[in-house]
């Protein structure tokens, strides 16, 4: 296995997931093609899909913009659980005691599916069984933790209530929740990817669905102007690229932060571990050669374009260190960062994408919890695309349920955020002036004649100036200084410097414009 630590990260912060798969390149469509099923992602959610399709003799083909797994699921932590956070209780009061139930049963089947398939498929993918763990270390929560033990044992999960763990620290209380795994995600959706093509399935990288059409048959359209004709369309690009605004309002894209390093494998915690003090906290480990384990640590959860991702790398940091030392010992921590999307009301979207569709499915909404939720998604979809018994979980996840009064505080509270973007945002610009003091690596929007400009500077010294309005929905984009890249806060999309998109939902780049006059 490659060693990342070593690596100099010219692409950019790559996963050591992502920096240890292999990867195969996949071809590039140049020409128009009809299709049974077109899935569009080449993550979790689609390629579990399309395997599913495949095993069960169906035509399905799957489009990814970049790389597979180049998304997300690349750059997960990796766990697999059906203990998230604490969840349960929440969903006790959403969407009953009968829909949390519905929730857990949906999860436990993602996990065992995973198990199962690494079982069949003879996949090295660093599957290891491990106690999945969500602590709170002030006891004003400790009730918190009682509740969320009662309603996920309520819900079919054998949740324990427990004072001690693994962790090197203190903890106030914690569930525990034994018999869950942890496993190296890129590995397994390669292998995945491999099995998929064996029988028959195709995958296309770099091949970016900039239209969909559902007609008297399904249209799709590439970047490049290639023109697919499907049968059946699954959306699963994480944030959907296309989608009607009634799903959109629904969801709020979420940025994670990682830092990973190596320990001595004594040292390891032997179990996974997340919490939602500290603006985040998650923790595991991964084999990492003779004698150590890499420690990968997750946090400060953030709404994209937030800013501050360098001071908020730093936290992170120290936080491992402080509780892990000799972290980052044997030089700088890897870095990565991955992004999500939440739901409303914390259970995912899968189904049909809104009451005047029949052949277009989405997947989303999986609030952090990708693994078990894109698997059970797969099952799902396929479900409906061959027309037979359908999971417990199907109405409860179907993406045309109205929202319930107690969404709407938290769907309010989403859109003034959102409108606080696309119109504040403008109120706030830097004069062009600021370019004269803008340093290589660091971007800016400024207003120029009156429209705001997405300006960087790169490592040469020379200015790159775009159109600094999102290609999705026209929103502002902000500039992550850590990241070397422009991102969307109203639904995450995010470009390159030079405004090529790099994650939707936006299928566009951002426009060149002219250096603003100084």
């Amino acid at each position: 296995m490659q060693d990342p630590m070593a690596r100099e990260h010219e692409t950019g912060p790559a996963s050591h997931w992502l920096a240890t798969a292999h990867r195969r390149p996949r071809p590039r469509l140049d020409e128009d093609l009809t299709v049974d099923v077109a899935v569009i992602g080449g993550g979790i959610a689609g390629l579990a899909t399309a395997w599913e399709l495949a095993r069960a003799g169906r035509e399905a083909v799957v489009f990814e913009a970049g790389r597979i797994l180049s998304g997300t699921t690349g750059c997960t932590t990796g766990k697999i659980t059906a203990l998230h956070g604490l969840r349960y209780e929440h969903l006790r009061r959403s969407v009953g005691a009968e829909g949390a139930g519905l929730y857990a049963a949906a999860q436990q089947d993602g996990v065992e599916r995973t198990a199962a398939l690494c079982a069949e498929l003879e996949m090295d993918a660093e599957l290891e069984q491990r106690s999945a763990v969500t602590y709170v270390t002030e006891p004003g929560r400790v009730a918190d933790v009682r509740a969320e033990t009662a309603a996920a044992r309520a819900a079919g999960i054998e949740a324990h209530f427990v004072t001690e763990t693994g962790l090197p620290f203190p903890v106030a209380a914690a569930v525990r929740v034994d018999g869950q795994y942890q496993f190296h995600p890129a590995a397994f959706l390669t292998l995945l990817a491999d099995a998929f093509t064996a029988a028959g399935g195709r995958v296309y990288e770099h091949t970016r669905i900039t239209a969909l059409h559902e007609l008297a048959h399904i249209r799709l359209e590439t970047e490049d102007g290639a023109v697919i004709r499907a049968t059946d369309a699954v959306v699963a690009t994480g944030f959907p690229a296309f989608g009607p605004s009634s799903l959109l309002v629904r969801l709020t894209p979420r940025h994670e932060l990682v830092v990973a390093a190596p320990m001595p494998e004594a040292a390891d915690p032997q179990g996974m571990y997340v919490t939602s003090e500290d603006r985040t906290r998650s923790v595991r480990t991964a084999p990492y050669g003779a004698g150590r384990r890499l420690i990968v640590v997750t946090g400060e959860s953030f709404r994209p374009g937030a800013g501050d991702v360098g001071t908020r790398y730093a936290r992170l940091e120290g936080w491992a260190r402080r509780y892990f030392p000799g972290f980052g010992a044997t030089g700088a921590p890897l870095r990565w960062a991955a992004q999500d999307v939440d739901s409303i009301d914390l259970v995912p979207y899968v189904g049909h994408m809104h009451p005047g569709t029949r052949h277009v499915f989405v997947a989303t909404g999986f609030g952090g919890w990708g693994m078990s939720n894109g698997m059970a998604a797969g099952r799902l979809l396929t479900a409906h695309l061959l027309g037979g018994p359908r999971p417990s979980w199907t109405e409860l996840f179907d993406p045309r349920r109205p929202a319930s009064p107690r969404e709407w505080p938290d769907l309010v509270r989403s859109q003034k955020e959102v409108a606080a973007h696309y119109l504040g945002d403008r109120r706030h610009l830097e004069r062009a002036e600021q370019l004269d003091t803008l340093l290589p690596g660091m971007g800016v929007v400024v207003r120029d004649h009156g429209q705001p400009r997405a300006v960087q500077r790169d490592a040469s010294g020379v200015l790159h100036s775009l159109s600094a309005r999102c290609t999705h929905m026209g929103c502002l984009v902000a500039y992550n200084e850590a990241e070397q890249t422009w991102e969307c806060p109203c639904h995450g999309s995010r470009f390159a410097p030079d405004g090529t998109v790099l994650q939707g939902p936006a299928t566009d780049p951002l426009p060149r414009r002219a250096r603003p006059d100084v």
